[in-house]
This record gives C-alpha cells, sequence and structure tokens, in this order.
C-alpha cells in the first residue's frame, strides 16, 4: 500500500485530503507543518507528498525545494495543494520541483487522481 504524507497547517483541509486519499485505498500521514513533515520524512520515507504553501514554521517552497535537493527524498513526488490558485503561484511552485499543483478549492476526484497517477510513475 502507497503512503502519503499529506502537509497541511489548516486540521480541516487536512482531515479532508487525509481522509479522501485513504478512501481511495492509500496509507496516510499527517503533518502540521514543513518542520514537522521533515522530521516525519526521516524517520519514514512517503511514497508522495501532498503539500499546501502557506504555513507557519517552514512553508511548502522550502519544504519542496529540500526534498529536492536530498538524494534520500528527491525521487519522491509532491504535489502542491494550496489556495494560491494563479498562474504564477502554479509556475513557482513548479520551479521548486513540485511534480503537480491543484489549487483549493479542487474537486476531489481530481486531487486522487492526480496522486494515483504520480503513484503509478
Amino acid at each position: 500500500m502507497s503512503k502519503v504524507l499529506v502537509v497541511e497547517d489548516s486540521v480541516t483541509q487536512r482531515e479532508m485530503i487525509s481522509s479522501l486519499l485513504r478512501e481511495s485505498g492509500l496509507s496516510v500521514a499527517e503533518a502540521g507543518d514543513g518542520v514537522e513533515a521533515l522530521e516525519k520524512i526521516q524517520q519514514s520515507s512517503p511514497d508522495l507528498v501532498v503539500l499546501d504553501i502557506v504555513m507557519p514554521r517552514m512553508n511548502g517552497y522550502e519544504l519542496c525545494r529540500r526534498l529536492k535537493a536530498d538524494a534520500e527524498t528527491k525521487h519522491v513526488p509532491i504535489v502542491m495543494c494550496s489556495s494560491k490558485g494563479e498562474e504564477f503561484d502554479r509556475y513557482w511552485g513548479m520551479k521548486q520541483g513540485a511534480d503537480a499543483y491543484i489549487a483549493k478549492p479542487f474537486q476531489p476526484t481530481e486531487l486522487v487522481g492526480t496522486v494515483k497517477q504520480l503513484l503509478r510513475g
């Protein structure tokens, strides 16, 4: 079973995304910000990361850059999922190394489909 790490500072959003992914048959771990996510990734590397951008302590752009710069985690697909939905935000997210970018609010099928597609790789 594939393991996904959901990194989102909003508890409501994090729970909603996590339950969507669990219902689609994935194992889900959660983190409230980039610093917590790094700690969890060091303990156990996920198969994919769903990442918010605007978070305390370490934002999604920085976490994405760090993961893509690290030999251990650079192969892990990253889906940025953010309320920052402008074309520039999307461009910047992809430039940091994200494999996909989904703007909130999103359709559940869009998120699950994107995650499944990247896991099949």
